[in-house]
């Protein structure tokens, strides 16, 4: 499955109307006619959004640039598209008016419609608007009309007393109400004709000239300190990722990090087998839990990474790590150095790829563990144009833990980037090799002015299950290899030795898809 974000289109007419005619079959099955939708297109394009999904658009976004002052809080819907031609779109003017929204029901469960307003904020703060205003259908008002007025209806919906699919969704991206409108939208007796008038205020607005927000290069990581407990079934186990994936979305994260072999509590299942054979049984597993994250990254709209787990190919074992975006594409890391342990318990032998992974939010890299004791490692990629190195990891003591926070540390100097941590804590006692766990998950920074003195931007408390949400800065490293009190990366004397890959990475597609799409 591919999930793109994108400016509509003339050629997309087609699935517009199809998605449309299918989301309001409750009033009749209206629709966009092309000459309306060619007119926004020629005004402004940049305000027409789509999300398409494997080629086919299937919801849809449309908006203009209003003179807020021009209309102020009581106007209709025909007012104020200038009676749908859309005469009252001003370049000029200081707010985002919405004006449609619809997503096709078959897809209503993939959260489409916040891929649309995050992209519509997103818009609002790169052209400087001072918010975004639209007004709202209530289509569930109708059921309680005769019991309660607008208001009453509206008060309960925010209270979560009442449900609205359209106030409910709108309140929890962080619209707020600023009236009810009567008359809004003529013909739609579902709302009774009413409307609520509502805002989102975009906090950087400045007035005067347009600007791009320096908040684009904040970047959100949610880190997960994972407890290891024994779970009755697989989807025991989702059930369990699944709060994490949603507490760290809610938190509207760019990335959600698991720990190295977060799985291995599924091993449980295989304890009375030898141990080689027991982790290439939990393989099995593999692909299933690698379709699920899929799901979840892409529902959730946050991109996953990390979650290593036993992976069997041509025969060979080998720990395997995976980014998996929120556009429903995924790429696979093999861990490179192999610790003794592995070795003589499960047999596993090292992946030999080293390349960085583009995602919507800059290039990142990831290494497994014991990789991060390896600086040549962390170099190639830096030289790759990494921006943060994700680490998951799993030691047993103290004494190992300390090896991967130090050289995690240690990485995050030297490359000038940021390293974040994740660990796993608590105890498998009916799981061979995997008695004790320490972790004390973290993200740590280069050393400058900019950032924190002890480099540690914030770290969790140690063995106890626990999650971080830590802002990053992009901008800050371009600051820092520029005009850094040291620079690091320019100042390698590459005259006198160098780091070399020896073996090239296998071509591969970008974004290699994971699953013919059936989820």
């Amino acid at each position: 499955m591919k999930i793109i974000n994108r400016e509509l289109v003339e050629e997309d007419y087609a699935d517009l109307k199809e998605a449309m005619i299918e989301a309001y079959q409750g009033i009749g099955g209206e629709y966009w006619r092309k000459s309306k939708i060619d007119l926004l297109l020629g005004k402004f394009p940049e305000g027409q959004i789509c999300v398409e999904v494997d080629g086919k658009v299937v919801a849809v976004a449309l908006s203009i640039i209003i003179d807020y002052d021009k209309f102020g809080d009581e106007h209709t819907y025909p007012e104020v598209t200038g009676n749908y031609t859309f005469k009252t779109h001003d370049p000029k003017g200081d707010v985002l008016y919405g004006i449609e929204v619809f997503v096709h029901p078959e897809y209503r469960d993939m959260r489409l419609g916040r891929r649309l307003y995050d992209a519509r904020k997103e818009l609002c703060e790169r052209l400087n608007l001072r918010s975004i205003v639209a007004g709202g259908r209530i289509p569930n008002y109708n059921t309680y009309a005769k019991e309660m007025t607008p208001k009453q209806y509206i008060d309960k919906v925010k209270r979560r007393e009442l449900y609205d699919p359209t106030l409910t969704f709108q309140l929890a991206n962080d619209f707020h109400v600023r009236k009810v409108l009567n008359g809004y939208l003529p013909g739609d007796t579902e709302s009774k004709d009413y409307a609520t008038l509502l805002e989102w205020n975009n906090i950087y607005f400045q007035p005067g000239n347009r600007r791009t927000n320096p908040s684009d290069s904040i970047i959100r990581i949610g880190v997960v300190q994972w407890q290891m407990r024994l779970f009755k079934d697989v989807n025991a186990f989702f059930e369990q990722v699944e709060f994490f994936v949603d507490a760290v979305s809610s938190y509207k994260a760019d990335f959600i990090q698991f720990p190295e072999f977060f799985n291995m509590p599924l091993l449980a299942q295989f304890n009375d087998m030898p141990e080689p054979q027991a982790v290439r049984k939990l393989a099995d597993y593999t692909d299933v839990v690698r379709k699920k994250m899929q799901e979840f990254a892409i529902s959730y709209n946050v991109n996953i990474v990390g979650g290593s787990m036993p992976l069997v190919e041509d025969g060979k074992l080998y720990n395997a790590a995976y980014l998996y975006r929120r556009d429903g594409t995924s790429e696979e890391f093999r861990k490179i150095h192999i610790t003794p342990n592995e070795v003589r318990h499960y047999g596993m032998v090292g992946g030999d790829e080293v390349r960085v992974f583009d995602t919507d939010c800059g290039k990142i890299g990831i290494v497994i563990c014991y990789d991060i004791e390896f600086p040549e490692l962390s170099r190639l990629l830096a030289r790759q144009g990494m921006e943060i190195l994700f680490v998951p990891f799993l030691t047993d003591t103290q004494n190992g833990y300390m090896r991967v926070r130090n050289c995690a540390m240690a990485r995050a100097i030297e490359n000038e980037c940021y390293v974040a941590i994740s660990g796993c804590v608590g105890n498998l006692p009916r799981v061979e090799n995997m008695d004790i766990h320490y972790a004390q998950s973290a993200v740590f920074t280069p050393s400058d002015f900019q950032f924190p003195t002890n480099t540690i931007k914030a770290e969790a408390t140690a063995n106890t299950e626990i999650m971080l949400i830590v802002d990053v800065d992009l901008l800050q490293l371009k600051e820092l290899h520029e005009h850094g009190s040291v620079q690091i990366m320019k100042d390698r004397r590459t005259d006198l030795y160098d780091v070399v890959m020896r073996k090239k990475p296998k071509p591969k597609p970008q974004g290699e898809l994971i699953s013919d799409g059936a989820m």
